[in-house]
């Protein structure tokens, strides 16, 4: 298997497994079950499984940040959001099989259009931001606590505004996977992913700036 194609694997992997993690919480989730923290640990393994291979992305506006910040090569970027998306997608085929007779139909979740595009942005923006300060760094080279900050900060993007002001995605492949479950419409969930990318553009050109190698 080639690098590049191990690469697309693992973020593939990644990425089904966050998305398949939303949805068996976010559905099916039993008593008890706190969904964000364990959507939240299910980000945190598998960047810790898959980080040194492909750098643990799973999201699409992360890997924007990331060729931006010249951590990821451009003509890598459409390879990894297909592999993410694609994951996506399997996740929702695969979780339908398993749970469709066990789902509990309802509407779409309505949401303020502003607040999302701002709740959105600015979570995608800090988790852009930590991932580039925590695994892109000479600084922080081989570190042992990446994946638990990034993760962290997934945690509390969806504590703090989840549910309540936007669908809590900061990630344009989770935002395409809980629009097939339908747990957003088609409308808002591309209005998440256009805060998520521009929140992954701005991390990346705050973190050239503050940042020195």
């Amino acid at each position: 298997m080639t690098s590049n194609l191990k690469k697309y694997t693992v973020e593939l992997i990644g990425t089904f497994f966050l998305v398949l993690t939303i949805a068996c919480t976010g559905l099916l989730g039993a008593e008890g079950v706190i969904a964000p923290l364990a959507i939240a640990s299910a980000l945190m393994i598998m960047v810790y499984a898959g980080g040194h291979i492909s750098g643990g992305h799973y999201n699409p506006a992360v890997s924007l940040a990331a060729v931006i910040r010249g951590a990821l090569s451009p003509c890598q970027f459409i390879p990894y959001a297909v592999s993410q998306i694609i994951g996506a997608v399997l996740a929702v085929i695969v979780f339908n099989l398993m749970a469709s007779d066990s789902i509990m139909i309802t509407a779409p979740a309505e949401f303020d259009i502003k607040g999302l595009l701002i709740a959105e942005f600015l979570f995608t923006f800090a988790l852009c931001y930590v991932v580039l300060q925590t695994a892109t760094t000479k600084n922080n080279a081989n570190n042992s606590y990446y994946g638990l900050a990034i993760g962290f900060t997934v945690l509390t993007g969806a504590f703090a505004v989840g549910g309540v002001l936007c669908a809590g995605a900061f990630n344009p492949a989770v935002a395409i996977g809980v629009s097939m479950l339908g747990i957003i419409t088609v409308k808002y969930s591309l209005l998440t992913i256009i805060a998520n990318l521009l929140g992954g553009a701005c991390a990346a050109l705050v973190f050239k700036a503050v940042y020195s190698e």
